[in-house]
């Protein structure tokens, strides 16, 4: 039983955050061209912006280059197509239908309103996307409309994913930190060349969710100076923990070496001579196969000192202003999944489903006294102890301490009616899941958004609070409800309210007590 919640778990954390296909290629747009530092590309011009896809930051890392730090991007002659995303990196079928086993995968999206051009620079939002280190693609996020309405222009960046972003081995420089040496490379790229796009190399925000939200944590500590000026943190608290399995943490450089040496075993390199040589050798469908479904990445490396946690706890990390919030019902989806699993949630069966998950037998039965389970409510009740746990806790925790150094700006989005992101119905009202705010920014896969006239209103605000903050590190308009630094904005169709405690649930005193 524990093991077998525990492991749905993990591939949940996968999936939930991923539960989007591509819609089909549009038509033929206009297009249009720009010099890059590597030469010249040609995108697309649409009504009201205009996009650039598929384009280099760093050469691809395959070969010798599988694990070893991004390199410079190869120039090319000529014109490149930039007029549809690249291959999504390495990863099993999910986001991207039928997965992806290209290596050649270090590239960006840009997409600039009308109007940002060289002279007239427009502050940068740059991307990283969720999937739990293990999924997820640049060219998922269609940016046009906080492009067009924010007037930011917005890159979306693939990194490494799974083992090969995350491997760590003795005697290989750059261990278990290789997808985050990737986001770093975009930066630079952005930093030294988003001029040509029109954007303001002066002015960028790096933003992410789930993984990607926990990977602008990452970079907050990382040593890397420079790269970015303002971050955006959705639901991917700096202070996750492994222990906490649904959220994203990372893991002391010594776990990661021995994660790697399971792996290398599995890939059948483990009692080679060389195993680094073999394992470049292995396919990617192999590693892909045989890797875990979960990342980390490692700590206590050049790349990344500390863990995050400990880094934001004792103030070592880059002071720019901070946008963190997390979603009001975030364990629903992870509880329904698990529930249509077939691992029901009753009085009877809650004690055992919350020791999966907290081992320790005094904490069990604290979470369960504190959570009680009736025969009508196991799945909210089981969605708020992960909930709460993950990531509405932790958030409070990382906006505190954050805030005691930098602006900070905090949120939970609250539409009760979002609409979820996975397939099929619920085995019960799923409120706003994880993710759930995402259709409200972007348009997933390029599909328009399928929202109703007030969620409509309330993705424009959201835009607009979002854009606001890159542009003046202060999300606050002439005609939005006020967002004080003091206050946590509660986001929902009609009913924006900035509160001291913005309708939670959450048991975070719990929490703190629990360890």
């Amino acid at each position: 039983m524990h093991r077998t919640l525990t492991t749905l778990a993990c591939a949940l954390t996968v999936v939930f955050a991923t539960a989007w296909a591509p819609a089909p290629a549009a038509g033929p747009a206009v297009a249009t061209t720009v010099y890059t530092r590597d030469g010249l590309v040609r995108g697309a011009a649409h009504d009201g912006y205009r996009t650039f896809e598929g384009i280099p930051y760093a050469a691809a890392p395959v070969g010798a280059l599988r694990w070893a730090a991004p390199r410079p991007a190869v120039a090319w002659a000529g014109t490149r197509d930039a007029t549809r995303p690249a291959s999504a990196c390495p990863q099993p079928a999910g986001e991207v239908p039928g997965g992806s086993t290209d290596e050649d995968c270090l590239h960006l999206n840009v997409t600039t309103p009308d109007g940002a051009a060289p002279e007239r620079p427009r502050p940068v939002i740059v991307w990283l996307h969720g999937g739990g280190l293990t999924t997820g693609a640049a060219g998922s996020y269609d940016a046009h409309r906080m492009a067009i309405r924010g007037d930011v222009v917005v890159v979306t960046v693939d990194y490494r994913l799974g083992a090969l972003g995350f491997l760590a081995h003795s005697g290989l420089p750059g261990s278990g930190t290789f997808g985050l040496a990737d986001q770093q490379a975009a930066l630079r790229w952005v930093r030294d060349g988003i001029r040509a796009f029109g954007g303001d190399p002066h002015n960028v925000t790096l933003a992410g969710e789930s993984a990607g939200g926990y990977s602008v944590c990452a970079q907050l500590a990382s040593p890397a100076a420079g790269l970015f000026d303002r971050a955006i943190i959705e639901s991917g608290a700096c202070t996750g923990s492994p222990d906490r399995p649904f959220a994203p943490s990372a893991v002391p450089l010594s776990t990661a070496r021995g994660a790697g040496a399971d792996l290398a075993a599995k890939a059948g390199c483990g009692s080679s001579h060389d195993v680094l040589a073999c394992l470049r050798r292995v396919p990617v469908s192999r590693l892909l196969a045989v890797q875990d479904t979960d990342q980390q990445p490692a700590y206590a490396t050049p790349l990344l000192p500390a863990d995050p946690a400990a880094a934001v706890a004792a103030g070592r990390f880059h002071l720019v202003p901070v946008l963190i919030g997390n979603n009001h019902d975030e364990g629903n989806g992870w509880a329904a999944g698990i529930i249509q699993a077939g691992n029901p949630v009753t009085p009877a069966t809650w004690p055992d489903v919350v020791a999966a998950f907290f081992p320790s037998p005094g904490q069990a039965k604290a979470v369960v006294r504190e959570y009680p389970v009736h025969p009508a409510d196991g799945g909210p009740v089981f969605g708020a102890v992960i909930g709460d746990a993950n990531f509405a806790c932790p958030t409070a925790r990382t906006a505190g301490l954050l805030a005691a150094r930098v602006p900070l700006w905090r949120y939970e989005f609250a539409d009760e009616h979002a609409r979820p992101l996975t397939p099929g119905a619920p085995p019960f009202p799923l409120g706003a899941p994880h993710a759930s705010e995402l259709p409200y920014l972007f348009d997933l896969g390029g599909r328009p958004r399928e929202l109703t006239a007030a969620q409509h209103r309330l993705a424009d605000t959201m835009i607009d609070y979002w854009t606001r903050f890159a542009r003046t590190a202060d999300p606050n308009g002439p005609s939005s409800p006020r967002w004080s630094r003091q206050t946590v904005l509660s986001l929902a169709p009609d009913h924006i309210v900035p509160t001291r405690t913005a309708g939670f649930r959450h048991h975070c005193a719990f929490w703190s007590t629990l360890g």
